[in-house]
């Protein structure tokens, strides 16, 4: 793959960095991503993968856009509201970058289709708001080998992950949380509080994150950095990460899988 005239005046300020270079772009630019969840974390994380230069999206919501997502969801307007997240996410990269390849699906996650939904990427992002499909995008990404970005915030609050229990090990999402959380039983910043920019320091972070993922192997500032999860907080603010150890009897990705 080589980069258009446009594309390479598009990309220039990715470019002249040495930790990405032409052969980064030329990377991003054939990576396939798919976002799970086109939330508070999903919307500024696309807006930011998109802008990157990422060449396919696959974009996975069911929900539909209400006036008081706008206050963090920045890829939607008033216009929206009634119309699907998927659908008005695939409007916006339209008009955001039309060399874009983009699927949409408007299907609830669940542990029977999760694996089709997210058959062919090269890296799962997942910012939905439920332990129940944040482990069954987990199971199935830990069952087809795909590297996941998890993400999570809550009021000041926010976490960041990068998770490979395929590999030899490392660690699942489900390593971290345990079997425990497979019903929808977690709170929602509808109970909790929000505030937006929280939800865009997150989502920013965890496409910065999944960036490097993708440069793994191809450019200098490739670094998965599996299993460490980011702790962000908005009040100090102030940031931590903490390592994540694979669990032999994880059911996911352990011996006992």
């Amino acid at each position: 793959m080589s980069l258009s005239a446009a594309r390479l005046d598009r990309f220039a300020r990715h470019i002249v960095l040495p930790e990405v270079g032409g052969a980064g772009q030329v990377k991003l630019g054939e990576s396939h991503v798919a976002v799970i969840g086109l939330g508070g974390i999903g919307s500024p994380a696309l807006q930011y993968l998109a802008a990157s230069g990422i060449g396919r999206l696959t974009l996975v919501d069911d929900d539909v856009v209400d006036v008081s997502n706008l206050q963090r969801q920045t890829i939607f307007t008033t216009r929206d509201v009634g119309h699907g997240k998927a659908v008005s996410a695939r409007r916006w990269l339209a008009n955001f970058d039309d060399g874009l390849q983009i699927e949409v699906s408007d299907a609830r996650i669940t542990p029977e289709n999760a694996a089709g939904l997210i058959a062919g990427a090269d890296l799962v992002l997942d910012g939905t708001d439920n332990f129940a499909t944040r482990l069954a995008v987990s199971d199935a990404c830990v069952a087809a080998g795909i590297p996941l970005m998890s993400a999570a915030v809550g009021r000041f609050q926010g976490q960041v992950a990068a998770f490979a229990g395929h590999l030899p090990g490392e660690a699942c999402y489900r390593c971290f949380v345990g079997d425990a959380f497979d019903a929808e039983d977690c709170d929602t910043c509808a109970d909790e509080g929000m505030l937006g920019a929280m939800a865009g320091w997150v989502g920013t972070f965890a496409a910065l994150q999944a960036v490097k993922v993708l440069l793994a192997g191809t450019a200098a500032l490739g670094d998965p950095a599996w299993g460490k999860l980011h702790i962000l907080d908005g009040l100090a603010p102030a940031m931590r990460t903490i390592r994540i150890a694979k669990d032999p009897g994880c059911t996911a990705c352990g011996s006992a899988a």
